[in-house]
């Protein structure tokens, strides 16, 4: 059975290539959530897109093969509201 390739967006991959020679690499803005991590990314941050605003994301060797958007929420968590106590 053949496995499908992994999806990973064009300008992504160009941007990291670019980045992964330099010295201090600024974190790479990225809206495509849907592409895959390749092992090649370790050690590069990206802010990646969550609709609202971006999430600074730091790549480790585990999450190849993982998507972005996996790591970043896209729903604020619920805060339930404290009962104030009666005198």
């Amino acid at each position: 059975m053949a496995w499908k390739n992994p999806y990973i967006q064009n300008v992504v991959l160009e941007k990291a290539l670019q980045t992964i020679g330099s010295k201090k690499p600024l974190p790479i803005k990225i809206w495509s959530r849907s592409s895959t991590i390749l092992p090649i990314f370790a050690g590069l941050r990206f802010s990646v897109y969550n609709g609202k605003d971006f999430f600074l994301l730091s790549i480790t060797p585990e999450m190849a093969g993982f998507k972005f958007g996996e790591f970043v929420p896209t729903r604020a968590r619920y805060k339930f509201k404290k009962k104030k106590k009666k005198k």
